[in-house]
């Protein structure tokens, strides 16, 4: 498992785990977890472009959340059979 340092919205550096990456209906998503906490919640994030064609993680409404939930589980799934 990769992991990667971001910067919270207080411009603190946070360790992240990258669990996983997937698409969704040409979506991507990254689900990642606290390095410092791994017992704490999985978050699953999706990937956009800024103005400058970088990557950034974006926050998802519920719904989406669900979709996306549903994806990744079903990727686990297929991992382990």
């Amino acid at each position: 498992m990769q992991k990667h340092v971001f910067i919270d919205e207080l411009g603190n550096p946070v360790e992240f785990i990258i669990k996983a990456k997937f698409s969704l209906d040409d979506t991507d998503y990254v689900v990642m977890l606290p390095a410092d906490d791994i017992d704490s919640p999985t978050y699953i994030l999706r990937v956009d472009m800024d103005d400058e064609g970088d990557e950034i993680l974006v926050g998802i409404d519920d719904d989406e959340l669900e979709e996306a939930k549903t994806a990744y589980e079903e990727l686990k799934q297929e991992q382990i059979q």
